[in-house]
């Protein structure tokens, strides 16, 4: 018998909203990540996909910037979660999943409290635990290109579009 994943249905649904940009460099994967942040009201679920150095922590960055923190912004690769709790709009947290050895590891992470918040996870590598997550608000995809990245939105909300630059695709 297989067992359903404990937040989200057997498949993740279809997101209805897509556009896609390309990012020429970090400063336009910060400036992304900004304005998006104003975009998205809590709760909200965003997945963070690309490979190694692909700009998903550049973006967090960003996204946290847009929610007025002004501190530093670190990789939570070893940490696994990293907590933004006085920023504009509700919390955000930070996951790396990216050493996460099973999706049944989430629940030593405390994710039922981060959901409990209401707030907004940022889910870097959510492949890793995709059949354990809540299904995502956003779900975002950075394919290093040239010098810069190519970025592919899918979203529930029309809103989100909003936030992708002007001359996007």
């Amino acid at each position: 018998m297989t067992r359903l994943a404990r937040y989200t249905c057997s498949m993740t649904p279809s997101l209805p909203h897509t556009g896609s940009c390309f990012l020429a460099d970090e400063a336009a994967t910060l400036d992304f990540g900004e304005r998006l942040a104003l975009q998205i009201a809590s709760p909200a679920v965003i997945y963070l996909r690309g490979q190694l150095g692909a700009g998903k922590t550049t973006f967090s960055r960003g996204f946290l910037r847009g929610r007025g923190h002004m501190g530093s912004v670190k990789s939570p690769t070893y940490t696994l979660v990293e907590p933004y709790e006085e920023v504009l709009g509700g919390p955000v947290f930070h996951l790396d999943l990216y050493r996460l050895g099973g999706g049944q590891e989430l629940a030593y992470l405390g994710l039922d409290d981060y959901l409990a918040t209401r707030g907004v996870l940022l889910i870097e590598w959510p492949e890793r635990a995709e059949g354990e997550l809540p299904a995502p608000t956003i779900d975002l995809t950075l394919l290093p290109q040239a010098a810069g990245r190519t970025l592919k939105l899918m979203s529930v909300e029309a809103s989100a579009l909003a936030a992708l630059p002007h001359d996007a695709a």
